[in-house]
């Protein structure tokens, strides 16, 4: 029986393609024999969902962390900002990766669930403002022309580029953006027009920000915004438009450097994760999952193109998960504002 045992296992090892596919299997094939609970099934799984910026990270950090942790069940999806909140305040999810704070609807909704929350900024984004790569007279946009592109009150009035600044052509203005339920068009909008879901209706919006990028670059007239991993993987379809900073000069979020160190306002922010603090305290795989991304998320940031948090801010995060800190810090933060000190 032994025999016959290792013969069937190493055979569907050499069927199977996906290495997780046939830890899967050993897995439930163990259980089946040594007879575990489901409850204890459910000790080892980790549930993520949430936004598109910041899903890389995830997902880099899930890949490793079922390396070290075979046993576990690490489950990523991207549903956007918007949508992976509202299944964390429904208890559906352990954690949901955020691309901007958590509102005060959400918290709400959370409340009236029973569920509570820990807070931690996980890496550094900038917005990229981005153009089609013939466009070689948006070099650089105040804020006030952005307000003027995308408020409310602009929808299916400014239509025109010489609209937003007269010294620009009489062309078609084409709108390329993230859709209204993510956390980058929530984040954009409130930091250009000065307030939340302020925002025109009359673009081309996707979930997909690889979609806006595909778009903007085939069409001559268009303007969008992406978080800036996306940009950085398109430099040759694309041109990065620079925006005016408060102290008056024209500033993009490349180099990196000008995300850290807080030039690249107001278009810099900090991206979350908000984990269950029920499930924190009852799941030991969501508390060695959360450990080993403070530990070691900040290899992968990087390379998928976010900016890792400063030095200091990463001793402040293990302390608030140590002491199991619930609430939000960061939903009334001002653009700029030091992570390190808001922690």
């Amino acid at each position: 029986m032994k025999e016959q045992l290792i013969f069937n296992i190493n055979l569907l090892g050499k069927s199977l393609v996906n290495y997780r596919t046939l830890l899967a299997f050993l897995i439930f094939f163990s259980c089946g024999i040594s007879g575990c609970s489901r409850s204890e099934q459910k000790q080892n799984q980790v549930s993520i969902d949430g936004g598109a910026v910041g899903f890389p990270i995830h997902q880099s950090v899930a890949e490793e962390f079922q390396k070290f942790k075979p046993a576990a069940q690490v489950s990523v999806a991207s549903s956007g900002t918007g949508g992976g909140m509202s299944k964390f305040c429904a208890g559906e999810i352990d954690i949901v990766g955020a691309s901007r704070s958590i509102r005060d609807e959400e918290i709400e909704r959370c409340k009236k669930k029973g569920i509570d929350f820990v807070e931690l900024p996980v890496a550094l984004d900038g917005i990229a403002v981005i153009v089609n790569r013939q466009n070689n007279f948006a070099k650089c946009l105040t804020i006030d022309e952005l307000n003027k592109i995308w408020n409310s009150k602009s929808d299916r009035k400014i239509t025109n580029w010489n609209q937003v600044n007269p010294k620009f052509p009489d062309q078609r203005l084409k709108l390329y953006a993230p859709a209204s339920d993510t956390g980058t068009f929530d984040y954009f909008t409130q930091a250009v027009t000065g307030k939340a879901k302020n925002s025109r209706t009359d673009y081309t919006p996707s979930h997909n920000q690889n979609v806006l990028v595909q778009g903007i670059a085939g069409d001559t007239n268009a303007i969008g915004y992406v978080g800036i991993s996306y940009y950085m993987e398109n430099q040759d379809k694309l041109n990065l438009v620079g925006v005016e900073s408060p102290k008056g000069k024209c500033e993009t979020p490349v180099p990196l450097d000008n995300v850290v160190r807080n030039i690249y306002l107001p278009l810099s922010r900090p991206l979350f994760i908000y984990i269950s603090k029920s499930s924190l305290d009852s799941k030991p795989a969501v508390k060695e999952f959360v450990d080993f991304y403070i530990e070691n998320s900040w290899k992968w940031i990087d390379q998928v193109g976010y900016v890792a948090l400063p030095d200091e801010a990463y001793p402040k995060i293990k302390q608030k998960v140590a002491s199991g800190e619930t609430g939000s810090k960061f939903k009334d933060a001002k653009p700029g504002e030091p992570i390190a000190n808001l922690l």
